[in-house]
């Protein structure tokens, strides 16, 4: 039931010794997720000792290159490695075109199912759910349509008291349905309620992805109060011009949308070249929220309370 994260990219449009393009690995209660993948976003995998054919769903936030260079060569090195189980895919519209094109020039034909789901620009909804997680997604404001995704992991199943059971005689047959948030009507007519017999294991934890954005309050309600926030810092202060124009973030920015949202804690990252470190960034970054850190490739984070 972990949830961790593993930054495979934290650099911006053009790669670095240090840093890889933006890319993300999201374990969540046994779901594999990709968030966004870059050049070289393979390599990354290996790099960190993460297993990319147990990727259950990838989700792109934008068509800059930056964040899906590395798509289709990641999907065709799980075809080479015998990936027959499909795999899906949700981002904005153009995604399709552009791996069914790539993969038409090449005269390639993958051993498993990709299916692409592209999103209506400035929409917001539910991308996918299951008993276990749920992926939320929500517009943000930079030069093209972009998305921002929140990954919620439902609450975890809960715990059985073990000692009131067995006092009690309920059969083991029974365990896994109050487990499950179920009563029970045993064989000799008793209700046993799940409440009296399991204690709740944890609340549900959210994280929140903003990728490519400029400084934009509008999207404070749909993060608030998650647990931690991923949100860009490309810039500086001192480059916030140059912020301005491109449609990015600088440090302070994603700190003040961090501070005014509520959020348990800040990721930063998207480094532009520029910047040799993210430090300058986490140190104007903790001067308006006190958790900001700038995430460095290989990083694992674990999302909880």
């Amino acid at each position: 039931m972990s949830f961790l994260v593993t930054i495979l990219g934290s650099g911006a449009a053009v790669p670095t010794a240090k840093r890889n393009p933006t890319s993300q690995y999201v374990q969540c209660s046994s779901r594999s997720i990709l968030i966004d993948c870059g050049e070289g976003t393979q390599m990354q995998f290996r790099k960190f000792g993460m297993k990319y054919q147990k990727v259950d769903l990838i989700l792109i936030s934008h068509l800059h290159g930056d964040h899906y260079f590395g798509l289709v060569g990641l999907l065709s090195t799980m075809h080479m490695m015998g990936r027959t189980r499909a795999i899906e895919i949700y981002g904005p519209k153009g995604l399709k075109d552009i791996v069914d094109i790539q993969l038409h020039a090449a005269g390639s034909r993958l051993s498993f199912d990709v299916h692409i789901h592209e999103v209506e620009p400035e929409t917001s909804g539910i991308l996918f759910e299951d008993n276990k997680i749920k992926v939320e997604y929500f517009p943000l404001a930079h030069k093209i349509p972009t998305n921002g995704f929140i990954i919620l992991q439902k609450e975890k199943e809960r715990k059985l008291n073990i000692e009131k059971a067995e006092a009690d005689g309920v059969k083991i047959r029974y365990y896994h349905l109050l487990k499950k948030s179920e009563d029970v009507v045993d064989a000799e007519g008793r209700l046993l309620r799940f409440e009296d017999y399991t204690f709740k294991a944890g609340n549900e934890l959210r994280y929140a992805y903003c990728s490519d954005t400029k400084y934009h309050e509008p999207i404070i309600e749909f993060i608030e109060g998650v647990d931690v926030l991923y949100h860009e810092a490309t810039f500086v202060d001192a480059h916030q011009d140059r912020a301005k124009g491109t449609k990015h973030s600088t440090a302070r920015q994603a700190a003040t949308i961090a501070s005014e949202a509520k959020v348990g804690r800040l990721l930063m990252g998207h480094l532009s070249a520029r910047y040799d470190d993210g430090e300058v960034h986490q140190q104007e970054a903790r001067e308006i929220f006190q958790y900001s850190h700038f995430v460095e490739d290989g990083e694992v984070i674990r999302i909880d309370k």
